[in-house]
């Protein structure tokens, strides 16, 4: 059976994902076999398995670290916001129900036989599992059906690693005061405090960290630096959606939707040198850009009307009647379309004009797409008539189906026919379809055409990319921690309650 730990946080954005997913390289560097595990994880982006399974990305990016296949068990179950108080929950890779928030809480406890089932065929398989919790395991009032926090804790008989991002500022305050909030068994199960996302000279914290472990009896085993990587963020809490656009020729605005999803999409375009992309959320941000994305939502009629209600409906029609370049992937591709109807009720009923871009209309259903995908594209017109013939791979997620009206070009031809070319306007359904270096090298290159500019050079491979960032996050935080201790904990879980 496997040895465990668990890195819970202080909040939601203390960076537990990336340190677990440091932990597994680390240990896999190490030459253990290792296996990341979230037990229940709220988040919009997401991943389809090999087996047509969809799960949380942050698992998934944690499973590429340890260099093992993405599995649906390492993230049971997934919560997808389609509002403020209403999510629906995958259960081990399907679709299980729409729930509100009170509704969940009340039925979850019949998840954790799934929750046990997933985990422990993980820790039968693998010498380490490194269990990502959620939030702060110092939510009082959700103590008593906790299944994520100390709860999977004890499910799991793991010892906690609690991270405190400093960043923000009160992190001494944060790390004292999640101890001393919970009970004493669980205060227990905390065997090392770590300081997160710090910058400055470690040497002037130092006596802070020594008066934290007094207070609090746990070792310091750590202070991570602020390390600025490229990899897959959490939803809401991405710095991409604040950072400043780049000089790069080529100005790309992403729509950021209020239920935005899967926009790791477009990271590969981001790291271009010869791209500039910006999140826009208003009419005065959205300016002269060269292409606009309207990116997967979790609520598409919702957020088509939020569209309408801030204004940025008509600068997308106006920029693409003007001859501008306008792509929608999932929910933006069916918003481009003229009409959508939600006669079952699967998102908020009803119908809806969609931006009329593109000649095809979505019907929404309650079966829900999940498959992965690759093939080639048929038919690009306009500024992206030299995609036409480009290989692409990727997944589907989503629930509705888009039918086309004449005159209709199909854009992606392989084993899942996608998507609808008109002029300089694309939809499709495809995530991850800008990983292919030969596809994002030529997309961009199509752009930097249309201005008159020279083509892209080919970009790096995606996912040996991704190995050189996930090998830096491991140095980082290997150097930044104390390694022979944290194999010590490993170790040493005969001394955890029971």
């Amino acid at each position: 059976m496997a040895k465990t730990i668990m890195v819970q946080g202080t909040t939601s954005s203390a960076g537990k994902s990336f340190l677990c997913a440091a932990l597994c390289r680390i240990f896999r560097q190490d030459g253990y076999s290792v296996a990341p595990f979230k037990s229940q994880n709220m988040a919009l982006n997401s991943f389809i398995t090999n087996e047509g399974l969809e799960m949380g990305r942050a698992q998934v990016m944690q499973a590429e670290a340890a260099g093992i296949e993405p599995s649906v068990r390492m993230n049971p179950i997934l919560l997808k916001p389609t509002g403020d108080s209403r999510s629906q929950v995958i259960v081990n890779g399907r679709v299980y129900g729409d729930f509100t928030a009170r509704e969940y809480f009340a039925m979850k406890q019949s998840l954790v036989p799934d929750i046990k089932n997933a985990f422990f065929s993980l820790a039968a398989e693998n010498d380490i599992v490194v269990i990502e919790g959620a939030g702060s395991p110092a939510e009082i009032n959700l103590k008593h059906e906790d299944l994520v926090n100390m709860g999977m804790a004890a499910m799991a008989g793991a010892p906690v690693l609690l991270c405190g991002n400093i960043d923000p500022g009160g992190v001494f305050a944060s790390l004292y005061g999640t101890v001393k909030l919970l009970d004493e068994a669980d205060q227990q199960r905390i065997r090392g405090l770590i300081v997160n996302k710090f910058r400055g000279d470690v040497t002037i914290l130092e006596p802070g960290l020594r008066m934290l472990e007094e207070l609090t009896g746990r070792p310091v085993v750590g202070v991570v630096p602020y390390m600025r990587l490229d990899l897959d963020d959490e939803d809401s809490l991405s710095e991409r959606f604040s950072q400043k656009a780049g000089s790069g020729a080529v100005d790309i605005a992403v729509i950021r939707l209020p239920h935005i999803s899967n926009f790791t999409d477009f990271n590969p375009l981001q790291r271009m040198d010869e791209v500039s992309l910006r999140y826009v959320e208003t009419p005065g941000q959205f300016g002269h850009p060269d292409l606009v994305i309207l990116p997967g939502t979790k609520n598409t009629m919702g957020d088509l009307a939020w569209l309408r209600s801030v204004g940025l409906e008509e600068p997308i029609r106006r920029h693409a009647e003007s001859g501008g370049a306008v792509v929608g992937v999932c929910g933006g591709y069916q918003m481009l379309g003229r009409h959508l109807s939600d006669p079952q009720g699967v998102e908020t009923g009803g119908e809806a004009e969609g931006v009329g871009l593109l000649p095809c209309g979505t019907v929404f259903a309650s079966g829900k797409t999940r498959t992965r995908t690759e093939g080639t594209v048929t038919h690009a017109e306009g500024i992206f008539a030299a995609l036409k013939g480009a290989s692409f791979t990727g997944y589907e997620i989503h629930m509705g189906k888009t039918s086309f009206e004449h005159p209709a070009f199909s854009l992606l031809d392989g084993e899942r026919p996608d998507g609808l070319s008109c002029g300089n306007v694309f939809g499709t359904y495809v995530h991850g379809l800008f990983e292919k270096a030969e596809f994002v090298s030529r997309f961009v290159g199509c752009l930097l055409a249309a201005k008159g500019l020279a083509p892209a050079a080919l970009a790096e491979d995606w996912n040996e990319y991704k190995e050189k960032q996930y090998d830096a996050l491991a140095s980082g935080v290997r150097e930044a921690l104390d390694m022979e201790k944290i194999y010590q904990i490993l170790e040493k879980t005969d001394e955890l309650p029971v």
